[in-house]
């Protein structure tokens, strides 16, 4: 999976973890979570993020670090959205590869506004255009896409969303699938922010299996504009996977 899709982890864990550490550096919807919410960007306003994801799965693991995420409000209730991550992969046994991965590009659109006894409602379709060398494990090899719809609905300090979605993936050896997750988060103070999901998809690939996450995490505002992400989780079921997040977030 990615940020938005799917997530490997990489084998050369102390390498990953420098990478984590210092290279690395979604209220918030998507990032850090895997889920995500309806809410765009505001008209004219943008927001940027620096960040390292790590999927360590059965047989490898994967390393996004730098990656960088822009989002800009191009529209009322409408926000474009590209992330280009450089990635690490290593197969156990095998030579580790690196270099840019592929791009994500999107459109997030909000067609219901939140209201006391109703959530908002968007839908944010993304391509992963394949830009990453497939052969050396740094891509998919094969442009794909994603269709989810997600809703959002606060009271007080608590919010909470979620949805779900479809995926086509036409490469060989890969599969179309269904996915879905939902998030609860609570802010402590006007800094720090905590949150839990369940997110579960289909197998992805031929060679592997559905699974479900449980993932934890949050965010830190050192100022309204300036924050820390953060999120670890693992697998609960299905095929397993220990995955991460960490990234510094920007917005003006």
């Amino acid at each position: 999976m990615t940020k938005r899709g799917k997530f490997r982890y990489l084998g050369l864990l102390p390498f990953a973890l420098l990478l984590i550490f210092f290279c690395a550096t979604s209220a918030f919807g998507g990032p850090p979570f895997l889920t995500d919410d309806p809410e765009p960007v505001e008209f004219g306003h943008s927001e940027f993020y620096l960040f390292s994801t790590l999927d360590r799965a059965k047989n490898n693991t994967t390393v996004q670090s730098p990656a960088v995420e822009f989002n800009h409000g191009i529209a009322p209730d409408t926000q474009a959205h590209i992330v280009f991550p450089f990635t690490a992969f290593a197969p156990d046994g095998g030579p580790a590869a690196y270099g840019g991965g592929d791009m994500e590009l999107g459109l997030k659109y909000r067609f219901i506004q939140e209201k006391d006894n109703f959530p908002q409602v968007g839908i944010f379709p993304m391509l992963e255009v394949s830009t990453g060398d497939a052969d050396r494990g740094l891509g998919n090899g094969r442009t794909w896409a994603k269709f989810p719809v997600w809703a959002q609905k606060s009271w007080g300090p608590w919010t909470t969303y979620g949805g779900g979605g479809y995926a086509i993936n036409q490469q060989p050896g890969q599969r179309d699938y269904l996915f879905a997750g939902w998030l609860l988060q609570r802010d402590f103070d006007e800094h720090l922010t905590l949150g839990g999901e369940i997110f579960a998809q289909d197998k992805t690939a031929d060679a592997g299996q559905a699974a479900t996450f449980a993932n934890f995490g949050g965010f830190y505002n050192f100022t309204k504009n300036f924050s820390f992400l953060f999120t670890v989780g693992h697998s609960i079921a299905g095929e397993s996977h220990l995955i991460s997040y960490l990234g510094l977030y920007w917005t003006w």
